[in-house]
């Protein structure tokens, strides 16, 4: 276990952060390997576990088995995710909140799973814990469910920014990917967690700064200083342990509160097999993967790849390129997530010609077929759009179609489940915006009237500044029957009032 992962779970901020300082003076050789969050699996179809908020050294986190370290659930379609949440948080918030005062409050989401929105399962509209309150899940996962990569994070309006800026994230593995891609399971797989901490208070942070090799001048010129950075599973720029050649699936989520991520491999490739939780071939068979030297992920984003190990000669790094996001958005500079090393001897290469290629038991195959959903579309991509969300803000808050949000407000919008629809996304601001809409996943496929050339089936997509992005969102599942939400991923943004309620009925 590395030193600063060690400092996290057990120590005060004091000596979390001389470990960090420690870190930065030692170099990439003492910060240790990128941790194996725990992970939680299915017995008898059902995945069980128990959570708890709680407020460590002045941050929120998840508490999990007697440590703060948020597990990874992994389950398979059919299966159902029973949770108990208890909310252990202190009743009087010490913290500060984008609409104060901060009330404690919390709950979860599972974002990206196409679930109801009703309790017991993904329903943050009345599934709300005040501190000494338990909540108690039941998610359904359909047997027809996409495999991929989601993630679950607090979001009870008001207080989602802290909680997630804290860390109170995870992620979610819907297994059968081999399904659509049979490589996989014979692939060593890394969860990468990422996510964005707060220094504008540091008094290290210049030193923190350094450390991840943020330049001094960011691509959008902003004159601040950048106030966050990313950690890889809890910890600042770690190593990640890869052969020249060997083959390797990364499943990487974004679960930054307001940053963006544009990941580039020093030298290498990524092939990416499934965006946001979707695997591409889904939808394209002919395509089932493509690649690229670099991809932009939104905050709430998820890429899964197959990476090549580079040569190690030049200490590549896995890192997250500048983002410009706007004349009135925050510093979002380049910097290192984590370092590549060669692996050590006990590990060997499991892409080596001697290794057994049947999966072992914690990666059995799914023996299902492949199932399909090619869809034509042109159609409706020609068609005036049915419903157009505008962002804009102000001084005094953040606006969908020019309304703040209110836990009290009718849907703005009633979608008849069982087809298909074309939004517009218009971002009237100075800065990037991510459009989200629970439930349901979409194609984006213009950007201010341009076809993308490579369209793309999401669930949060950036919305550029001063401009418009088409999508064709499925309504085709029944199970998203409810009043559901859309909003700006930058959680700052939605707690600050961009966020609508839908009707599916």
């Amino acid at each position: 276990m590395s030193l600063l992962l060690t400092a996290k779970r057990k120590y005060s901020p004091i000596l979390i952060l001389i470990a960090e300082i420690l870190l930065a003076s030692y170099g990439r050789a003492q910060a240790g390997l990128v941790p194996e969050p725990p992970q939680v699996r299915a017995t008898n179809q059902v995945v069980s576990l128990t959570l708890a908020a709680v407020n460590e050294n002045g941050r929120d986190a998840f508490a999990f088995e007697g440590e703060t370290v948020a597990p990874v659930i992994r389950a398979s379609p059919g299966d159902t995710l029973r949770i108990t949440y208890a909310n252990n948080l202190p009743a009087k918030s010490a913290e500060t909140c984008a609409v104060d005062p901060c009330m404690d409050m919390t709950n979860l989401h599972f974002h990206g799973l196409s679930v109801s929105p009703h309790a017991p399962q993904d329903d943050v509209l009345t599934m709300l814990a005040k501190p000494g309150q338990v909540l108690h899940y039941s998610v359904r996962i359909s047997r027809d469910h996409t495999p991929g990569l989601f993630w679950y994070h607090t979001h009870p309006h008001g207080e989602s920014h802290r909680q997630v800026l804290d860390g109170m994230s995870g992620a979610i593995v819907i297994e059968g990917m081999e399904r659509y891609v049979p490589e996989v399971p014979y692939l060593r797989e890394l969860v990468i967690v990422v996510r964005g901490r707060s220094i504008e208070h540091d008094p290290n942070a210049d030193e923190l700064r350094k450390y991840v090799e943020i330049p001094s001048k960011t691509c959008a010129g902003e004159p601040e200083a950048p106030e966050e950075v990313f950690t890889v599973n809890g910890v600042l720029r770690p190593q990640i342990e890869i052969s020249p050649q060997e083959r390797q699936f990364w499943r990487i989520v974004n679960a930054s509160a307001d940053r963006y991520l544009d990941l580039s491999l020093d030298d290498g490739l990524l092939e990416i097999v499934a965006l946001d939780g979707m695997p591409l071939a889904y939808h394209d068979p002919q395509h089932p993967t493509r690649t690229t030297n670099h991809l932009l992920v939104a905050p709430a984003g998820r890429v899964e790849a197959i990476v090549t190990g580079p040569p190690l000669a030049k200490h590549p790094a896995l890192r997250t390129l500048c983002v410009d996001t706007g004349p009135a958005g925050d510093p979002n500079p380049g910097m290192v997530l984590a370092d590549l090393i060669e692996p050590r001897p006990e590990r060997p290469n499991p892409n080596h010609h001697n290794r057994d290629p049947r999966p072992g038991p914690e990666q059995a195959a799914d023996a299902r077929p492949a199932r399909y959903k090619p869809i034509q579309l042109e159609p409706l991509k020609k068609s005036s759009p049915n419903f157009t969300v505008i962002f804009t803000e102000d001084k005094n808050g953040f606006y969908i179609n020019g309304k703040k949000f209110a836990m009290d407000a009718e849907p703005m919008k009633s979608v008849r489940v069982g087809g298909y629809q074309h939004w517009r996304i218009v971002n009237r601001t100075a800065e990037l915006h991510p459009f989200h809409i629970h439930q349901v996943h979409f194609l984006a496929y213009a950007e201010n009237g341009v076809p993308l050339a490579q369209p793309a089936w999401l669930d949060t997509v950036n919305v550029p500044v001063g401009g418009t992005v088409d999508v064709i969102l499925d309504f085709t599942n029944p199970v998203i029957r409810g009043i559901s939400l859309f909003h700006c991923h930058l959680l700052n943004h939605e707690d600050k009032g961009m966020m609508a309620k839908v009707l599916f009925k």
